[in-house]
């Protein structure tokens, strides 16, 4: 019988567990986690602190009852400290620092990301969170509960540092929110990083782009925030959230090696250098489909699908890795802005033309049609497409319409070959030719002038 041993308790490590499961009743995996949640949903924090979501439990894809009766084996509050890859054997503390020594056939590690740490001074004080995980979120609405904060400063505009200006504005704070780069939301073309701004603004954020916060310091019971070009404020609260790193450290202490990226390096079958030692999800480099070379995508989605693919590989299966597209989308208010595939400046090897257009999410005589502005990025010389935005009304079916791209994409359809998809139409809901084709033609007739 098979011992699986899974460092991580979070997506990549409970699929892989429920992965070998299926395929091998005898498996009886071994999850090792440092916290006291598994399978909980850390996209779903920005809503449990927004109030949307009341109870923190309802974030849990599955109860540690769920885990138990799917034949997993859970030891919570367990840090793995060290990997002896010579005798398989991981070294964990538990909340008592007691050390164990768990052997293992197969080893996947799934240790995620963690929030990357700007050099700010002040970074350590009280009032100043990050939010990856659920203990983090706990801290945050702990301080908003007993404090009752009316001001935050939210460093980074990224998707969680948009989602939680979102999140806390509905709470009724005044908030503020810092980007460094010309525009918020960098994962998207700046014309729609500027409606992102604007609907930021129309519900009383106030963003400053191009700054660089250097300092936070202690001002009565309050913060003070300053930055480059003269920012300054006062609030009662920060939050930082200027994306994550991969957490490699236990790892590389085993000689596993890192990519490029500085993720952990894995082939398409989730095999890491050392052998019977498998990775999957925010630790590791991930295989991009249009690309061809792999690429670092901390998501979620990706996370699941590795997860997969190394438990299925850890129980005897050979399966790959179908790559990433870095498929995304995120909420702002009442605005929803996707992205699939690469931009022009990422789209090395190509020759990437980009068009943007703007059209209705359904006929516009029905009530309560939408502008869609959706860029499309297609080969010059191929046709090829090679990339989708969108950003619209977050009921104008953005996060679909996106979907329909990436599987486009995923088949290595051209832009033209959009046309031909046999796709529904109802006036309420969409037209004749669907958004997304007449995004394509916009772009096959603009490279046609």
């Amino acid at each position: 019988m098979t011992q699986l041993l899974i460092i991580g308790g979070s997506d990549a490590g409970i699929s892989a567990a429920l992965r070998a499961r299926e395929l091998d009743a005898t498996v009886t995996p071994t999850i090792v986690m440092a916290d006291d949640f598994p399978n909980f949903s850390i996209c779903g924090l920005p809503f449990f602190l927004s109030g949307e979501v009341p109870d923190w439990r309802n974030l849990a894809h599955r109860t540690t009852d769920d885990l138990a009766r799917a034949g997993i084996q859970l030891m919570t509050n367990h840090r793995a400290t060290a990997i002896d890859a010579e005798n398989q054997v991981v070294t964990v503390i538990d909340s008592q620092a007691q050390e164990k020594h768990v052997a293992y056939d197969r080893l996947i590690i799934g240790t995620g990301a963690i929030s990357n740490r700007p050099s700010i001074a002040g970074i350590d004080l009280p009032g100043v969170y990050f939010l990856r995980w659920m203990n983090d979120s706990f801290a945050v609405q702990r301080h908003l509960t007993e404090f009752e904060p009316q001001s935050v400063v939210i460093v980074g505009g990224g998707y969680i540092g948009l989602e939680m200006a979102d999140a806390l504005v509905l709470r009724g704070l005044k908030v503020t929110l810092v980007e460094h780069n010309p525009t918020v939301l960098k994962t998207v073309d700046a014309s729609l990083g500027d409606m992102v701004k604007a609907e930021l603004q129309r519900h009383n954020v106030t963003v400053a782009n191009g700054v660089s916060i250097e300092a936070i310091q202690p001002k009565g019971n309050q913060l003070q925030v300053t930055g480059s070009h003269g920012f300054e404020t006062i609030a009662d609260l920060v939050l930082v959230a200027v994306g994550a790193k991969p957490n490699t450290q236990l790892a590389e202490s085993a000689g596993i090696e890192l990519g490029l990226t500085g993720a952990i390096r894995v082939n398409r079958k989730m095999e890491t250098n050392v052998p019977n030692i498998y990775a999957a999800g925010d630790c590791v480099e991930t295989w991009h489909r249009v690309l061809n070379q792999n690429t670092y995508l901390p998501l979620g989605t990706t996370a699941h699908k590795q997860g997969r693919v190394a438990g299925a590989n850890a129980v005897g299966s050979n399966q790959e890795f179908a790559g990433s597209l870095g498929t995304q989308v995120v909420k702002v208010f009442e605005l929803a802005i996707a992205r699939t595939g690469l931009r022009d400046f990422e789209a090395a090897g190509f020759d990437p033309v980009t068009i943007e257009s703007e059209v209705w999410d359904h006929k516009a005589y029905y009530p309560g049609a939408h502008k869609l502005r959706i860029r499309i990025t297609g080969d010059r010389q191929t046709g090829k497409l090679l990339g989708a935005q969108i950003a619209g009304h977050y009921q104008g079916e953005v996060a679909k319409r996106i979907d329909i791209y990436a599987t486009a994409l995923f088949h290595e359809m051209t832009v033209e070959a959009v046309n031909d998809l046999d796709l529904s139409y109802t006036p309420p809901l969409g037209s004749p030719w669907d958004a997304v084709q007449m995004a394509a033609q916009a772009w096959s007739q603009a490279l046609h002038h």
